[in-house]
């Protein structure tokens, strides 16, 4: 393989990263860690010799290929790169590296732009999930100029619509893993849910906080760092997912009642700092157990959980999001909507050495 690899890196959503084809990758999983530990840097706080940002929010990798199932135009395969250690761990998804996805594969030619629009069907190799990503195309062109914000990026950008299929059970393959809506784990009530992602939801209040903190405050309190952390390593048993104290998931979350008119406040950790705004693949989670009676969210929002559209507040603001149910059962849901957008940023070359 050669020293160096084509890169495009991209703001999506609320991260940003590299974009890279899977065919210049290693197929063997440990090979591609070393490569993408090399090419972020990882092993300094800096990630001074490579392009990650020292955050976990910017040091993540979208690889992105020819699509290896029917339904789906690409593949997007994601990476969570540590920082400080020497580590990559490719079993969860990132919603909004997501948005980047789309546009990446019309602008390297692996999917062929529309006129005014284009649809391109992902295939999630994280969680064999199907997501359908919608951009604007005019002229046969990915615009990223518009008017369209997200809380927590600076500028307003083109829309990007994303529709999650079938999202329960994409580690675990159960949507309540415990089988239950609701365990108690060091005397605290949780829901432990896998849609879109897997995660333990809690009431801020029974862990001492309102939930309206900054990232910062709870970041900053040792004690409730170590005690949520007590609670995610026995919720990933109770999950079936063994020993979790190497892997970013499941991931807490902090629920407790709106402020703003949302139907649902939020903090979420990923897992060991707090997230300055709200993962696309967390809110799916929290959406689908408002939906879900019995579950700590869906008895945070009351009668809101039959609604058709959701807004959930986050430190940085809020992020909406759209649910189509099954006819058959109200609180199954067969999709979930949301929209982002992404930037290009900058395209050339990464060198390894």
């Amino acid at each position: 393989m050669s020293q160096t690899i084509p890169c495009i890196i991209m703001r999506g959503g609320t991260s940003r990263g590299p974009y890279l084809q899977i065919s210049d990758l290693p197929q063997d999983r440990d090979a591609c860690a070393d490569v993408l530990m090399k090419i972020m840097g990882s092993g300094h706080e800096l990630q001074l010799d490579g392009i990650g940002g020292g955050n976990s929010l910017t040091s993540k990798v979208a690889m992105v290929g020819k699509s290896t199932h029917p339904d789906a135009d690409v593949d997007y395969l994601f990476a969570q790169v540590a920082i400080t250690e020497k580590s990559v761990d490719f079993s969860p998804n990132c919603g909004n590296m997501l948005a980047g996805v789309a546009p990446y594969a019309i602008e390297t030619g692996l999917f062929p732009a529309s006129e005014g629009k284009t649809t391109v069907r992902i295939h999630n190799l994280n969680t064999g999930k199907i997501i359908h990503s919608t951009v604007q195309t005019p002229n046969g062109k990915v615009n990223y100029a518009g008017d369209t914000i997200i809380s927590g990026a600076n500028f307003p950008s083109a829309p990007i619509e994303l529709t999650f299929y079938n999202v329960e059970g994409a580690k675990t393959g159960h949507l309540l893993p415990t089988g239950n809506v609701s365990d108690i784990i060091e005397s605290i009530e949780v829901t432990c849910i896998d849609a879109a992602t897997p995660v333990i939801l809690i009431q801020a209040s029974d862990l001492g906080k309102t939930g309206y903190e900054t990232p910062a405050e709870l970041d900053s309190d040792v004690e409730f760092m170590a005690r949520l952390e007590v609670i995610r390593l026995q919720a990933g048993k109770l999950m079936g997912m063994g020993d979790v104290s190497k892997s970013v998931i499941p991931k807490p979350i902090l629920l407790s009642p709106a402020r703003f008119d949302g139907a649902i406040n939020a903090r979420y950790f990923v897992p060991h700092k707090c997230h300055k705004a709200l993962a696309v693949t967390g809110s799916i989670a929290i959406v689908t157990a408002c939906c879900r009676p019995g579950t700590v969210a869906a008895k945070l929002i009351g009668n809101k959980g039959s609604e058709p559209f959701f807004t959930l507040e986050h430190p940085s603001g809020k992020i909406e999001l759209s649910v189509q149910r099954k006819e058959d059962d109200p609180s199954a849901l067969n999709s979930v909507s949301v929209i982002r957008t992404a930037k290009k940023i900058m395209s050339g070359t990464v060198y390894l050495n």
